[in-house]
């Protein structure tokens, strides 16, 4: 299973997940004594591509899947039923609705919870006693239950942002045992991600345009600066509140690239990387555009000072992030 994640030139597996092989062992240590995994991180750090990974890995398909919001009922993590056939016949084992989570634990069979904490806390601790008895009662069927077979197993996420929405319970806590995913430490892994993605992007529209990697190492270094709070020269970055993620600079790379494939003013790529970089930033906070102004001031231009031919370019398109 770490080579279908993390890949294999032994075996001539490609690599799927651009991350710490370890915390892929502990996830399939997990896995293999049928303990739950809670996948927590940053938002954009991957943590469902991963649980989509395991899940195949596992059994073959990650498609037993309920995706957590506040709309999100208890009948989806547990049952429900064919009205029709309840008001016909009444309750019965032919008028029962399966959840994911219950035909993962017949078939024996990994579910995915995404987003677990914007779930109610009520909703939530639906999924209590069938971490803990692993089976999954029926009480309008009397005594019928249905009980986990060899390989069930629940795979969830959370984002570190959500963290007081819907808390989790001590109880469904307990249940689980929580790996945390980090951004990409390697920056020439996540350049090369990033690059990889690009290169998806402008292949998937048919666009007859090459990847430029001057843009795609500057943008990656720029995010690296303001996700670290601090340059890779050392020189202090006050960070940015808005998360910015590899998955938001792969938004951006393709963005810039795409752009410049379809018009051809947007050919020079550097050109354009201000004005992206200004809408990730004030996603969430307009606050976080002076920041980014700011790094602009102090690593651009000192970088510009010792002739790097990007930065130079980046340094003269300050007057964009003014606007």
């Amino acid at each position: 299973m770490v080579a279908f994640v993390c890949g294999s030139p032994r075996l001539h597996v490609s690599r799927k997940f651009v991350g710490d092989v370890s915390l892929v062992e502990r996830c399939v240590v997990t896995l293999a004594g049928q303990r739950a995994l809670l996948l927590v991180g940053e938002p954009g750090t991957a943590k469902s591509m991963l649980s989509e990974l395991l899940a195949a890995a596992v059994c073959g398909t990650s498609a037993l899947t309920v995706q957590g919001s506040a709309g999100t009922t208890e009948d989806q993590l547990r049952y429900g039923w064919n009205y029709a056939q309840l008001l016909a016949a009444g309750p019965a084992p032919e008028a029962l609705v399966p959840s994911p989570v219950m035909a993962a634990m017949a078939s024996g069979r990994v579910v995915r919870v995404e987003e677990i904490t914007r779930c109610l806390p009520e909703v939530q601790d639906a999924l209590v006693s069938v971490l803990s008895e692993r089976r999954l009662a029926v009480p309008e069927l009397g005594d019928h239950a249905v009980a986990a077979r060899p390989g069930f197993c629940l795979i969830a996420t959370a984002n570190l942002r959500d963290r007081g929405v819907s808390e989790m319970s001590a109880a469904l806590k307990r249940r689980f045992n929580f790996e945390a995913v980090e951004p990409i430490a390697d920056a020439d892994a996540e350049v090369e991600l990033v690059r990889e993605r690009t290169r998806r992007a402008l292949e998937g529209v048919g666009a007859p345009a090459s990847v430029d990697d001057v843009v795609v190492q500057t943008l990656v270094t720029a995010f690296r600066d303001l996700r670290g709070g601090v340059s890779q020269e050392g020189w202090a970055v006050e960070r940015p509140s808005t998360v910015l993620s590899t998955a938001e600079a792969v938004a951006v790379s393709e963005s810039i690239a795409l752009a410049g494939a379809f018009f051809p003013h947007a050919r020079d790529g550097l050109r354009l990387v201000p004005g992206q970089l200004l809408g990730a930033v004030r996603k969430d906070d307009p606050q976080d555009g002076a920041r980014l102004l700011a790094y602009w001031d102090a690593v651009v231009r000192r970088r510009a000072e010792q002739g790097s031919p990007s930065w130079v370019q980046l340094w003269q398109q300050r007057h964009v992030l003014e606007t």
